[in-house]
């Protein structure tokens, strides 16, 4: 009976979302044409029951507040490129999707500034700041794909947070519209906003279930004029603490990128990916991908090898590659960005995305690994991150693997995860895929917290049900 009347309501709703914004806008499945409507976590994904596709801020707001009078769920998508099931559609919701609203709006050269809609791809926004002269300082993998609005619904990290921060630190502004249709935020560029709540940064991270993000301001910054980049070889994971300790007291440029890669990940990468060369012939315990972005070339290059001597003489490394070309930087990146492969190269993985103290990373590998080779001598278990904010990526994969065996390699992870006081998600959000788990690093006050931010914003829970947050 209560399924009856779910589709009853669904059916109402999509018929007056179809006859208030027209065919255009909405979608009925028979229209779909073969779309998907899963993310690349691997969370199974049911068809909606409609495809909204707005052009506007107002065309949102409508569709919005007509759900709300029919208490339709609502799941917004943007480049469906998350990790953690958060743009999946569970089932008896409408499908949002924010693929229209794609542009750049403004730059402020003088403000450093940028004001996009949602929809717009990241890589559009790095390239639009790059040819005004700056640069858009968040950076993923899925660069061509991502979207604007989904790095913001997400908090996204990245490459460069050691030095720029999360996508929450490139915000100046979000607009958004919440659960009845009402609008908040604009495109207030200040960088000082003291106003009481900080709605932009509650939203940044809140994966659609408090608003449908429709434009934000981006903060920009100066482009760097020269790029140091080395691959170094390290004896253990003192040195590697050390090194970036280091670095970021010596180098005058800061640390831009410190992307620490275990054995076992250059070895796959090696062994999978063999026009991939690792840039030092010889093996070690850790391998560290160190940058440096400034705005003084000869300065910097000199000071980028005085530093690499004096590391090398101190036995801090052990052996290290200076890029000394673009080619060369993008030979370096392209091992580190060796995870895009993993859908061909490891079906069927699982991977996780955690953080700890920094202090405490290389122990947490170490015991992780231990843990689930214990279990499973045979599978595959890489090990990767940037580590200079303390994020891990460990992936795990066993051919053949029954669920149980899955839900048991996830309890093995995110208890060890949990022991050690680490966050079960450091940069994927937490979607569907970690609801269960949220526990383990939010205590019973935060969690009823949010709870209650949900309820006051979306009191009918139709913003992305099932996700973030257990209602």
């Amino acid at each position: 009976m209560q399924e009856t009347i779910a589709a009853a309501q669904g059916n109402d709703a999509v018929a007056a979302l179809r006859t208030t914004l027209g065919a255009d806008l909405v979608s009925l499945p028979a229209e779909f044409g073969g779309r998907g409507f899963a993310d690349w976590s691997g969370t199974p994904a049911r068809e909606p029951l409609a495809l909204i596709r707005p052009r506007t801020t107002a065309e949102v707001a409508t569709a919005l507040r007509i759900c709300h009078q029919h208490r339709q769920p609502v799941v917004t998508q943007g480049g469906m490129t998350g990790h953690a099931g958060g743009a999946c559609v569970l089932g008896g919701e409408v499908a949002l999707s924010l693929e229209r609203m794609n542009g750049v709006i403004e730059i402020d050269p003088v403000g450093a500034t940028m004001t996009v809609l949602a929809g717009t791809p990241l890589q559009a926004v790095q390239e639009a700041a790059d040819r005004a002269g700056f640069m858009f300082a968040l950076d993923l993998g899925a660069r061509g794909s991502c979207t604007i609005g989904g790095n913001i619904a997400t908090n996204a990290g990245g490459n460069r947070v050691i030095r720029y921060g999360m996508m929450r630190d490139q915000l100046l502004d979000v607009e958004a519209v919440l659960a009845d249709g009402s609008v908040i935020g604009g495109q207030r560029k200040m960088i000082k906003n003291n106003t009481g709540y900080d709605l932009r940064n509650l939203l940044a991270g809140s994966e659609g279930t408090l608003a449908v993000i429709t434009s934000a301001v981006l903060r920009l910054r100066a482009k760097p004029r020269a790029v140091s980049t080395a691959w170094c070889g390290m004896p253990d994971y003192a040195a590697v603490t050390t090194l970036l300790g280091r670095a970021q007291e010596c180098l005058p440029a800061g640390v831009s990128a410190f992307e620490v890669m275990w054995p076992n990940y250059c070895d796959f990468v090696r062994q999978r990916l063999p026009e991939l060369r690792l840039p030092l012939a010889s093996d070690h315990a850790y391998y560290v991908l160190l940058e440096t972005c400034g705005a003084d070339p000869e300065r910097q290059s000199a000071a980028f090898e005085d530093f690499l001597a004096d590391m090398l003489d101190d036995g801090v490394i052990a052996d290290a590659a200076l890029a000394q070309s673009e080619a060369d930087v993008a030979a370096f990146w392209a091992i580190r960005d060796a995870p895009a492969e993993y859908p061909r190269l490891i079906p069927g993985r699982i991977s996780f995305d955690v953080s700890f103290a920094v202090s405490q990373a290389g122990e947490a590998a170490q015991r992780c690994d231990e843990r689930l080779r214990a279990r499973w001598p045979q599978a595959t278990i890489l090990v990767y991150g940037h580590l200079g904010d303390g994020n891990l990526h460990v992936v795990v994969q066993e051919p053949g693997w029954s669920d149980d065996a899955i839900d048991e390699v996830k309890r093995v992870v995110y208890e060890l995860t949990g022991e050690m006081g680490g966050s079960v998600s450091a940069e994927h959000g937490i979607g569907e895929e970690k609801l269960k788990v949220l526990g383990l690093s939010r205590s019973p006050a935060e969690l009823a917290a949010m709870k209650a931010i949900k309820l006051a914003l979306d009191p009918h829970n139709l913003l992305n049900p099932g996700k973030v947050i257990a209602m």
